[in-house]
């Protein structure tokens, strides 16, 4: 398969086509979170500051002005605000235009506005568009290959508890290949308003189905590119479409018979880098599986270490977005950069401490004066 040319990945684009079985309705949701908000002023139980980060949210839901920084809900943030009580909105509000905005105001507060754990660098797949193929990575003589332990887990969870509330589960490798998963996420069952989950799905039994369905995690996100066998096999490479069906459906009997009130969110996401992938044939086929459909733009990330050098000045977005701790609790700004050559230090017990240390504020600082070409791998990548 011929893979598309990129020469620019905006984060906030990603999606480059999105498909939800349910009805949202947009305008109920900013109705209720008006009403909400109005007796925010009045609140003592929200500090000051996250009370002018929600004005602000609100102010532009309800504004149809055009503004330089205009917050607004995608149809996955509907979607994800329609599972949670009305109690946890305006949480969900703080934290999601801290996500979207933050980047582009290049703004920082005391935590990332979204976390992303590494359970696991090893996968069992090795497909065509990841970095996973890059041998000098996998090699386990090289150092990068492992699992992260429980306790360690248990650490980071108790200090994003409370503070960060869009968790991820992944990174550069299958999270379910840790040994002690299904305990991983017994530990964060209603600790988060969204905890998000990404996974290839070959590895899916029922103990892990019952630990993603006990209120633990808000969006399970089945990674797959195509609707048809052969297709599925050049592109996952080692994965067995047969299989994947196989444990989506233990997945929705478990569901269906157990967890009937779970409002979990299904989604399967496939990567959009050849001319050839259908996303029709995508929706005909996944649709009986899960709540949403979506295409992935390509972020040509295989090997950011010699790719050509590109001519983008503009900063990346998940420098002020997300920060990543690896499993063996390295810190690092992006997966872009797998081998961690651009690292702030290991994880302490104080997030505050590293997402605004001098090594993440120089690598921002460099970012925002138009210096990437003076970076590696940044200046090989093309995410903005």
């Amino acid at each position: 398969m011929e893979k598309k040319i990129v020469d620019k990945f905006v984060k906030s684009q990603s999606f480059e086509n999105f498909k939800s079985f349910g009805d949202i309705e947009k305008n109920k949701i900013i109705l209720k979170i008006k009403r909400i908000s109005e007796n925010l002023s009045n609140s003592t139980e929200v500090s000051n500051y996250k009370k002018k980060i929600i004005k602000k949210a609100v102010n532009d839901l309800l504004d149809n002005d055009k503004k330089e920084y205009k917050f607004s809900f995608k149809d996955n943030s509907l979607a994800e605000l329609e599972r949670l009580d009305d109690s946890q909105y305006l949480e969900y509000i703080f934290h999601r235009y801290r996500y979207e905005i933050f980047p582009l105001s290049k703004e920082i507060d005391d935590f990332p506005p979204c976390l992303q754990i590494e359970p696991s660098s090893v996968c069992n797949f090795r497909c065509v568009f990841c970095f996973e193929t890059d041998k000098s990575f996998t090699n386990k003589k090289s150092g990068f290959m492992g699992t992260m332990t429980l306790e360690n887990f248990k650490t980071i969870i108790d200090q994003a508890h409370k503070n960060i509330q869009f968790i991820t589960l992944a990174s550069r490798g299958e999270p379910l290949v840790a040994k002690n998963f299904s305990e991983m996420l017994n530990y964060t069952s209603g600790k988060f308003l969204n905890l998000k989950l990404n996974t290839n799905a070959s590895l899916l039994n029922e103990k892990i189905c019952h630990a993603i369905l006990s209120d633990s995690v808000g969006t399970l996100v089945i990674s797959a590119d195509a609707a048809e066998k052969n297709e599925y096999a050049k592109i996952r490479v080692n994965g067995n479409l047969d299989k994947i069906v196989k444990n989506l459906e233990l997945f929705n009997n478990i569901k269906e018979k157990q967890y009937k009130h779970s409002k979990i969110i299904t989604r399967v996401s496939g990567v959009n880098f050849s001319k050839s992938q259908d996303f029709d044939k995508m929706l005909s086929f996944w649709n009986n599986f899960v709540d949403q459909i979506v295409f992935v733009k390509y972020n040509p990330w295989e090997n950011s270490y010699i790719s050509p050098e590109k001519n983008i000045s503009e900063p990346c977005s998940d420098l002020w977005r997300r920060m990543f701790i690896w499993w063996d609790n390295k810190v690092n700004p992006c997966d872009v950069d797998y081998k961690s050559y651009l690292t702030v230090g290991k994880f302490n017990d104080n997030l505050t401490e590293l997402w605004r240390s001098n090594a993440y504020n120089q690598l921002r600082d460099e970012h925002v004066k138009n210096m990437r070409k003076n970076i590696k791998p940044c200046r090989s990548c093309t995410v903005v």
